[in-house]
């Protein structure tokens, strides 16, 4: 078989193209194919379909393609063009790459698949490319992902906020809590940063949402409202943000009692931080005697623990009767406790009471947001931080938007 048929089997070139020519450099590592086409051929107009003749062609390009044998390839060629009655003079398209893409198609998809499974730095070695390239795949493949998905409306939305750098630099994540892909970023954690996205909808494509679980974040909840009908029905505050608070006061009175008791010489407290923040069934065994100690001795921690542990029974019930008489137990305790972070809390929960039973109605938590948000940390984690904090939501949507990112073969 002749160098040029090899080519163009590897390349997947069909008629009209045929490979013209193959140059192989040892010293250079890398093979260049020419593509090319008998004369009087004739193209389709990329906007109309319409058959045309050649009119002329463009300068020489090349095209990264996959390595074979272990020589970076590169295809050349000249794209013709056409002159369209209707569209003017346009080049037409082309079997092997996309419009505006300096790879073919077989090369994206293989870079898609590495991407997947590794940070930009790391695809780039095994690509042969630099970072900057690397990243060019990335933003391609996001955003022919994102031209491709439908805009629907999921029926139960997930709405939290992630933090994008130091202190309180956050963006918000909304995500599809039924599929656990991240369906919109907006920076900051305001109203406005959530009504971006409801905004991309109609009132009749909204009215699809069943329910939007969150924290008791009140831009958050003013978003809703606004645009959402019966949205104080739809609001379902979060049990994993609403555990975060109390596990947050039981810490505030463990260090409020920690410092009296290491005052009076005492120092039982001290290094047990995080014995209380286990719910009882995940606390390690090599902690449990310590703990049971603890819990025995008559300490406020050990109160402001127990309340805490108890509020998690509230979503256990199956009727909301029932977790309504719960949690009027549950609130005569905690504001009778006379801890005041507790009684605190407490206070904030009720005002914030049917986000927290509007749950029986819905039944959703954002367990599944919540692993996204790991899932995010890990991003830029493994990136060592994103200075650009566009390019942290670019890898985000590459890696948690349930886009197709592939190019499509034509």
């Amino acid at each position: 078989m002749r160098d040029t048929e090899l080519y163009r089997q590897l390349l997947g070139l069909e008629s009209p193209w045929e490979a013209s020519g193959v140059n192989l450099s040892v010293e250079d590592g890398r093979v260049d194919v020419w593509a090319g086409h008998p004369r009087r051929t004739r193209w389709t107009c990329p906007e109309c379909e319409r058959e045309l003749p050649t009119y002329d062609h463009a300068e020489e390009r090349s095209w990264r393609h996959l390595d074979s044998c272990g020589f970076s390839t590169y295809l050349h060629a000249r794209p013709p063009r056409v002159d369209c009655p209707e569209h003017g003079v346009l080049q037409v398209r082309l079997p092997w790459a996309e419009p505006m893409s300096r790879f073919t198609i077989l090369f994206e998809r293989l870079a898609v698949d590495v991407l997947k499974e590794c940070d930009v730095l790391g695809a780039s070695r095994p690509l042969h490319l630099s970072w900057d390239e690397t990243w060019h795949l990335v933003e391609r493949a996001v955003a022919r992902g994102q031209a491709a998905k439908a805009a629907t409306v999921p029926a139960l939305v997930g709405v939290d906020e992630k933090s994008a750098g130091k202190g309180q630099d956050y963006i918000t994540v909304v995500s599809d809590l039924d599929r656990g892909t991240v369906e919109y970023l907006a920076d900051e954690r305001r109203q406005a940063s959530l009504d971006g996205y409801f905004d991309k909808f109609d009132t009749e494509e909204l009215e699809g949402i069943q329910a939007v679980g969150m924290d008791m974040w009140e831009p958050y909840a003013a978003s809703v409202r606004a645009h959402l009908t019966d949205a104080d029905k739809k609001i379902v505050f979060d049990k994993f943000h609403i555990m975060k608070y109390m596990v947050e006061a039981v810490d505030t009175v463990r260090k409020q009692e920690n410092r009296t008791l290491v005052a009076q010489g005492d120092k039982s407290l001290t290094g047990s931080k995080y014995l209380w923040l286990y719910s009882s069934e995940n606390l390690p065994s090599r902690h449990k005697n310590r703990f049971d100690v603890l819990r025995n001795v008559d300490l406020k921690t050990s109160r402001a623990w127990a309340i805490k542990e108890n509020l998690r029974f509230f979503w256990d019930y199956r009727r909301r009767g029932w977790a309504e008489k719960h949690w009027k137990s549950w609130y005569f305790w905690a504001t009778h406790s006379r801890l005041d972070p507790v009684i605190e809390t407490a206070r904030t929960f009720k005002r914030h009471l049917p986000g927290l039973v509007a749950y029986f109605d819905h039944r959703i938590t954002s367990a599944g947001a919540e692993g996204l948000n790991s899932r995010i940390q890990a991003i830029r984690v493994s990136a060592r931080g994103y200075r650009n904090r566009e390019h942290f939501k670019t890898a985000i949507y590459f890696q948690l938007g349930g886009l197709d990112l592939y190019p499509q073969t034509h």
